[in-house]
């Protein structure tokens, strides 16, 4: 898969900001949901045997959406105040998001620091590395410098390792012509930033084995 890809038909401006509002809307429910039922449930006096499973219910809610929230600010921004990230924080921002799994993520990325988008590039593509290994397997994310550029890397190995028609439309920068939207944000936006960073962005999907491979301009 390469992203040699038309632009024509692609979200611009509003848009854009609208399907990525609505991922982080369908990320942010679940969890959000959950700490209500669990407020719900503390409330309720018919339901004060269930008190100490109300909690559990509220602390791994809240944990799952401070993950997302930090994620998401670096994902779809990095809107903080660091213009660079070191490669154990990012780390931590992906297993955050990602631990209770089925897949296995091996962080094996070079340590140092990596400017914003960079950063933004390493954990969307981190993310969706997971994400191909819907029956679990390992995902192998790592980082080297060649020439003026990082490359990032993510394999995803795993006995169904794959990637939904959305996402291969996403990975190369290809408009939505069918199917689900929130399917194909993540996927477009590692593509967008990519490209709009001067870097690359390619793709390859075989039996058991997906690589994404990202170079991004230092």
């Amino acid at each position: 898969m390469t992203d040699t890809a038309p632009n024509a038909a692609l979200p611009d401006g509003q848009a854009l900001a609208t399907l990525v509002a609505g991922k982080l809307c369908h990320d942010f429910i679940s969890p959000a949901g959950a700490i209500s039922s669990g407020l719900d449930l503390l409330r309720d006096p018919t339901a004060q045997d269930m008190r100490d499973d109300a909690m559990g219910l509220i602390e791994a809610s809240a944990k799952k959406m401070i993950a997302l929230v930090n994620f998401a600010r670096v994902a779809f921004g990095a809107a903080t105040s660091a213009e660079r990230f070191s490669g154990a924080e990012l780390g931590d921002l992906v297993s955050g998001l990602t631990e209770g799994g089925r897949a296995s993520l091996n962080w094996a990325v070079t340590e140092g620091t990596y400017s914003k988008p960079q950063s933004r590039a390493l954990v969307n593509l981190a993310y969706l590395t997971m994400a191909a290994l819907p029956s679990g397997g390992v995902a192998t994310i790592r980082t080297r410098a060649e020439g003026d550029a990082v490359v990032i890397e993510g394999i995803a190995e795993g006995a169904r390792a794959r990637l939904k028609a959305e996402a291969v439309a996403g990975l190369a920068g290809r408009p939505l012509t069918e199917g689900l939207p929130g399917q194909w944000i993540q996927p477009y936006w590692l593509w967008l930033t990519a490209h709009d960073a001067g870097g690359t962005l390619h793709v390859q999907a075989d039996e058991g084995r997906v690589a994404f491979i990202a170079r991004m301009p230092n």
